[in-house]
């Protein structure tokens, strides 16, 4: 029997997200669906726009509560101010994507400001959202300026006129190290014959974002196991089974690792073969 061991990685090291038990007859195609959009590969044509960070204030002073993007800033670009009014009043770090600093100064504090900030960091790359939100409060005549926490948040209270620093700060690689992408992501399934642990698994196909692909095994197996040439556009690395015998029967493994996004998944498929449903209606012949 040709067996290439699955030891690539560390198994150990993905998180088991989905186990199935899979059955199909005999012949028949059996399709093991494995799919994450976190996978899809959109490589940076944009100048590495992928990573962005927005503040955005929710604010009742003017009635009604109203959320207002205050400003942004892409992490190969300049940072936008949208109010007119905003402008050279308040600002990011140049560096921010640089340092992992990406606290908002606001100078010269109005009635205006008070409200709840939100520092918002999306990775579009890794599909990564996180939010640190602030509350600005501005000090009563003789209120001394001071910091709190409210059981959900900072509470910052600065006097009117002075210069505050809301602060958010994230200094995970994630956040501040550019990336290959096609180095980064790898897609492996290995299969455990009937009674066979995993540490023993056998490999069937390496896919990487690059576009190259690895089968193992003899040819004939390789010809009836096949995962989409599309796979990393559609994020859909999911394994068809063609021709199905007895002897396919086992337990397979999909393995996904986004190294640059900490992304390491495995999704496990119990398959069983089984006889074709006969025709069982009774044939009255006169």
């Amino acid at each position: 029997v040709f067996a290439v061991p699955a030891d690539a990685s560390n198994p150990s090291s993905s998180v088991v997200v989905s186990v199935q038990n899979i059955s199909a007859a005999l012949g028949s195609q059996a399709v093991l669906p494995c799919k994450s959009h976190r996978m899809v590969w959109t490589q940076d044509r944009l100048n590495d726009r992928q990573r962005v960070v927005h503040w955005d204030l929710l604010s009742s002073y003017f009635g009604d509560s109203r959320m207002e993007r205050l400003c942004d800033m892409y992490s190969a670009g300049d940072q936008r101010v949208y109010s007119s009014y905003n402008q050279g009043r308040i600002l990011m770090p140049e560096n921010a994507f640089a340092d992992g600093n990406f606290s908002l100064v606001i100078k010269g504090v109005a009635e205006s400001d008070a409200g709840t900030y939100s520092c918002n960091l999306h990775h579009h790359y890794c599909h990564l959202y996180e939010t640190v939100k602030i509350q600005l409060v501005i000090a009563k005549r003789g209120e001394e300026p001071s910091e709190y926490w409210d059981g959900e948040k900072p509470v910052l209270v600065a006097p009117e006129g002075s210069t505050v620093t809301l602060p958010c700060v994230n200094r995970q690689h994630i956040w501040t190290e550019r990336h290959s992408e096609e180095e980064q992501q790898v897609v492996h399934w290995d299969r455990q014959p009937p009674g066979v642990p995993q540490d023993r698994a056998d490999r069937l196909v390496d896919l990487y974002a690059s576009g190259e692909r690895r089968s193992y095994g003899p040819q004939f197996l390789r010809q009836k196991m096949n995962v989409s040439r599309g796979a990393f556009g559609l994020g859909d690395f999911s394994l068809r089974i063609s021709r199905l015998e007895s002897a396919d029967e086992g337990t397979y493994s999909c393995h996904l690792h986004h190294h640059y996004c900490g992304l390491h998944e495995r999704r496990i498929y119990h398959l069983a073969v089984t006889e074709p449903q006969r025709d069982s209606r009774v044939l009255n012949i006169t």
